[in-house]
């Protein structure tokens, strides 16, 4: 394993993701490529931020999406650099193909993929298990347990990486990557190699004949790292032995040894013995054994799935998710925890901090409100242009900030990035088979529309599906944080320069003949080219694209200034602006039975001044009227 050595010992509090950008450049990385997705989109910014900082001369680019990052970091690795992708869980189902494909290869370079996991989940639409795509395509995996551990295994997995020639991948669960701890710094390990491709098709291409070879080497590798995380990787994998007679072991791997820790600590039990895994596949199956013999009965803690259950022969005394003593799904929260420990040893559950925090709501007279597009946001004034066009339309949507517009009853289905498209196209085959007359209006953000809108797009020309696409675009990557896409056409090293590429010119590429470009806040053009829209893709047959553009407020941008009221006579309590715009800044007084402007959340952008069916929202005169 490397040796780090730093010329001054210093320390920075960092976000466990900031932790593992410095890891990676501190390790000599020379290529890191990523797609943003929450928990994982602070790590690429940092990992520029910490180059540009220390002089590192390494590449730090955002793919169109997590195959495409993968691709370009995986082939910098066939020249012997130390390369590296990063993503979020569901990031890993775009990049799967080239992963599998990849873990096949004997690699050059060390290679590290970080995939973030989100279990619960928060801000995902699967709390999927990252360590099962590890053993689906039999490769090595690290799950840290802290900020500061999470760095230390980037330098380990890249050192495994190179010393077997296989793919590393190190999974940060979401209260990993968001944490603060204390972390080492040091320097930028040298580069001892040369980057030079090799041409040798045996070693670089994928043909089923090198597969049938390939595979058992692979499988053999498998077996020498198991051997390799049994003995050398103790900092990682050690026993916390009870102090007393042991009533129970556990096993915990990840954030969950963490929080276990804490519990017993609190609780002041000396009688339970932990084991600590942080390599959990291939897992140290022999350590693990040897630990459950020694133990009346063994509890397994690991978030998301029973990765490391299922890697044990016998689990006659295993006490886990598979047999429902661990719940099968959501996060494992302290107070999850807490209650499972209370329950197999006898004692009382600790009030968690869910139960007060609903105490202290109702103490407050608080009420929650749901997750809603921020007020300004052109998204909300776009799905009511959409929805106002075309009432009876089916809206098809996709993952991102509009995802929210759900709660204007403007989107009916969302599978995932880039679905909304396709889904247009499934909804208008089914409709042409049955004989429906309906429009289908999709929605996609324009990040999502480079990731993954195009092919969807490319199919919908070449098939002459009807329906309208309607790409909201903001300039951003809003909802992971505000990063660059190509629509934007900004990189993130110092001095890097890209260039701008233009939604309409790649619509009008593909072969979409009616491309039309509206001002979000414009409601009255955004209905009249929803309706255009849906007539020209009737009568080509084919999609037809409406783009709704205006900057996200989180930018900052200059934006109008429309100071708004209701005015009570005019307001008869319909709830219509409620239901169907939704804007924090709109609120219903149950009392009055009126709606009335909220300033701690209004913006001013006058967009409500179209919504009022009654004409109750109006504009302030400079007199204050």
């Amino acid at each position: 394993m490397t040796e780090v050595l730093c010329t001054v010992s210093t320390k920075a509090i960092l976000l466990g993701n900031e932790a593992i950008a410095r890891g990676i450049v501190e390790a000599g990385c020379l290529v890191a490529c990523a797609y943003p997705g929450t928990p994982s989109s602070e790590i690429l910014p940092a990992v520029a931020k910490f180059a540009d900082e220390m002089g590192s001369p390494m590449a730090v680019e955002w793919g169109v999406n997590e195959k495409v990052a993968f691709e370009m970091a995986a082939a910098a690795s066939f020249t012997g650099s130390r390369s590296c992708a990063v993503m979020k869980q569901v990031g890993l189902n775009v990049a799967a193909d080239p992963f599998m494909s990849s873990a096949l290869y004997d690699l050059k370079g060390g290679f590290l993929l970080v995939v973030a996991d989100d279990p619960g989940p928060h801000s995902s639409q699967t709390e999927q298990d990252s360590r099962h795509f590890a053993m689906f395509a039999k490769i090595p995996c690290f799950d840290p347990s802290s900020a500061s551990e999470a760095k230390e295994m980037v330098f380990d997995a890249f050192d495994l990486s190179e010393r077997f020639h296989v793919t590393a991948m190190l999974r940060p669960s979401v209260r990993v990557d968001h944490c603060r701890q204390d972390v080492e710094l040091g320097e930028i390990l040298p580069f001892k190699g040369e980057v030079k491709f090799e041409k040798d098709p045996s070693r670089w291409v994928c043909l089923p004949a090198k597969v049938r070879v390939n595979h058992p080497k692979l499988n053999a590798k498998l077996e020498e790292i198991r051997a390799a995380f049994e003995t050398e990787f103790r900092k990682y994998n050690y026993e916390v032995p009870a102090k007393k007679e042991s009533v129970l072991g556990i096993v915990a791997s990840g954030v969950s040894f963490s929080i276990v820790s804490d519990i017993l600590k609190s609780l002041g039990r000396e009688d339970v013995a932990v084991l600590k895994i942080g390599t959990p596949h291939p897992l140290p199956v022999k350590m693990v054994t040897d630990f459950i013999e020694k133990h009346p009965r063994v509890l397994f803690l690991e978030e998301t799935y029973p990765v490391m259950e299922m890697q044990i022969p016998d689990r006659t005394k295993i006490m886990g998710r598979w047999n429902g003593v661990v719940p099968g799904a959501g996060e494992l929260l302290p107070e999850v925890v807490a209650g499972i420990l209370a329950d197999i040893l006898g004692i009382e559950s600790p009030s968690g901090a869910d139960s007060m925090l609903k105490d202290t709501l109702e103490e407050l007279g608080i009420t929650p409100r749901k997750p809603m597009l921020c007020p300004g946001c052109p998204h909300r004034a776009s799905f009511f242009s959409i929805r106002q066009a075309l009432p009876n339309a089916v809206n098809p949507s996709d993952i991102g900030c509009y995802s929210l517009g759900v709660n204007q009853k403007a989107v009916d289905a969302i599978i995932d990035m880039g679905g909304s498209v396709t889904m247009g196209s499934g909804l208008t085959l089914a409709h042409k088979v049955a004989g429906i007359d309906r429009p289908v209006v999709s929605t996609i953000g324009d990040s999502t529309f480079f990731h993954m809108g195009i092919p969807g797009l490319v199919s919908a020309v070449y098939n002459r599906h009807p329906f309208v696409l309607a790409i909201l675009d903001n300039s951003t990557t809003a909802m992971t944080g505000g990063q660059a896409n190509p629509g934007v056409g900004e990189k993130l090293r110092k001095g890097d320069e890209g260039r701008k590429v233009d939604i309409e010119g790649v619509c009008r590429g593909c072969g979409v003949s009616h491309v039309r470009t509206v001002a979000a806040y414009d409601v009255a053009a955004g209905k009249e080219a929803i309706k255009e829209a849906w007539e020209s893709a009737k009568e080509k047959k084919e999609p037809a694209v409406v783009i709704f553009r205006h900057p996200c407020m989180l930018l900052r941008l200059q934006q109008p200034v429309i100071p708004v009221r209701v005015d009570p006579e005019k307001c008869i309590g319909c709830k219509f602006c409620i239901n169907f715009f939704n804007c924090p800044g709109l609120v219903f007084n149950e009392e009055s039975g009126k709606a009335y402007i909220d300033e701690r959340f209004c913006v001013s952008c006058g967009v409500c001044l179209s919504v009022c069916p009654h004409g109750a929202i109006v504009e302030v005169s400079e007199e204050g009227e």
